[in-house]
């Protein structure tokens, strides 16, 4: 069985683990000349510990039948039809691409951006290290509970010594050690208990070198809904959370040169500016009981707060792969356990999904893990079962497709060798790489080694 695999992320390693295991032969493309997605181009650059992972992968793409093939882009270089004639399946694993909207007043001002943006920017994906942000002013707001919010606040915040140990990229390193950011406000729609850190990531920020981290006390304090809500029904991240937030609300400033507040209960409803962003407006929510659940709720106090940029954070999005059946409302391709289920509602033989693009942007890397191989093990009996279409044509005619339109083609020894380069040039450092931040470079690294 020869299987095909669109995106080398988490879910697409974890799916080509598992093929491999049962004989199968997989080839795993990706747009990008490097593989790992956003364990690379996502995972802050101070947290090297989930980047291990990769060390699994290695293993991974070490297997006899495995096969990795960068820079080639499947909807564009490849029709999704065209790929499939040679292959019994092909599993996409592409994750979700883009950022929600917040579809306010003045969210495309200059000065507003996604959180994904800056994420990949200064994580050097090539796509993004020409983006600019503007990091004279004095105060940004991040819009979002969640974790990838706390990442871009702490990394507006660490101090030079904390960022020079890392993998951030030298243009970003560059402009964070210019940077003249005081306060970082961290704006969230709900209360403490609601919110959806992770333990970890929030008792990081009282670990900060060079940041107070602040808390009001009256946010802090529960409502009586939120607080009967954790007695009865919050997990052990939850109650975390809200002590760890009630700890910092009654901690004193140090005098830190710079601090983070986490700000609960407050909804944006405007950015305001003329030429940039000046301020952001806010409403003030309340926790009120809806059809069983919680939900904020805006009260119609409102407050305008000065702020020189902002980044919103409200959540990743699958982005539709023409060729492909496709959800626009949750923004995923529609499956059943990762059979992709078809526009006439039936199954699409010898399609599947795993990963972001085939439940949303939920979970960890390892949430990825179980989702990854709960697809394969689903492609492995429809091909049992006979259920798999016969390729049309084989390995010849894709290595001349290839050859055609996407000669920049690299291999995962390719990888190996930008990999090398990388972490050559950042030893003399004592950081774990410098990265290649421009397809130029990347590819100029990989150049000369064999397919």
């Amino acid at each position: 069985m020869r299987v095909a695999i669109v995106g080398a992320g988490p879910a697409g390693f974890y799916a080509a683990g598992h093929l491999l295991k049962s004989g199968a032969q997989v080839d795993l493309f990706d747009m990008l000349p490097t593989p790992f997605g956003l364990v690379r181009a996502g995972v802050a650059p101070d947290h090297p510990n989930i980047k291990a992972v990769t060390r699994v992968f290695d293993k991974t793409a070490a297997q006899d039948g495995f096969r990795f093939f960068g820079n080639v882009e499947i909807g564009t270089a490849i029709r999704p039809a065209e790929l499939a004639g040679h292959y019994d399946a092909v599993l996409y694993a592409i994750g979700a691409a883009t950022d929600r909207h917040m579809s306010i007043p003045g969210e495309n001002l200059p000065g507003s951006h996604p959180a994904t943006d800056f994420v990949a920017w200064y994580n050097g994906h090539p796509d993004y290290s020409e983006h600019q942000f503007d990091l004279s002013g004095e105060r940004v707001a991040v819009i979002g509970n969640g974790n990838v919010a706390i990442d871009v606040a702490r990394m507006l915040v660490l101090s030079d010594e904390e960022h020079g140990v890392t993998d951030v990229a030298d243009h970003a390193l560059e402009a964070f050690r210019a940077s003249n950011i005081r306060e970082v406000l961290i704006i969230g729609r709900r209360g403490p208990a609601q919110a959806a850190f992770t333990n970890p990531e929030v008792l990081e920020l009282g670990e900060l070198a060079g940041a107070d981290v602040e808390v009001d006390s009256e946010q802090a304090a529960l409502d009586p809904l939120s607080r009967h809500w954790l007695e009865e029904f919050g997990d052990k991240t939850h109650r975390v959370n809200v002590e760890t937030l009630a700890a910092y609300a009654a901690r004193p400033a140090t005098g830190a040169p710079r601090t983070i507040r986490l700000r609960f209960l407050s909804s944006p409803v405007a950015i305001h500016g003329e030429d940039r962003v000046e301020a952001i407006e806010v409403e003030r929510n309340e926790i009120v009981e809806h059809d069983g659940r919680l939900a904020a709720s805006g009260t119609g106090e409102t407050e305008t707060i000065p702020v020189d940029l902002v980044f919103r954070s409200i959540g990743y999005r699958g982005v539709r792969l023409e060729g492909l059946p496709f959800d626009d409302a949750r923004g995923v391709v529609p499956n059943v356990g990762g059979r992709v289920i078809g526009d006439d509602g039936e199954t699409a033989a010898g399609l599947y999904v795993a990963g972001w693009i085939k439940r949303g942007p939920s979970g960890v890397i390892g949430t990825n893990k179980q989702d990854g191989v709960q697809t394969a093990k689903a492609l492995i009996e429809d091909h049992e079962a006979g259920l798999l279409p016969a390729p049309s044509a084989g390995d010849d005619a894709l290595q001349a497709l290839l050859a055609e339109r996407c000669p920049d083609v690299i291999s995962f020894a390719g990888w190996q060798a930008i990999d090398e380069a990388e972490r050559a040039a950042g030893e003399p450092q004592g950081r774990p790489r410098v990265k290649l931040v421009t397809r130029e470079a990347l590819n100029g690294a990989a150049r000369g080694v064999s397919r």
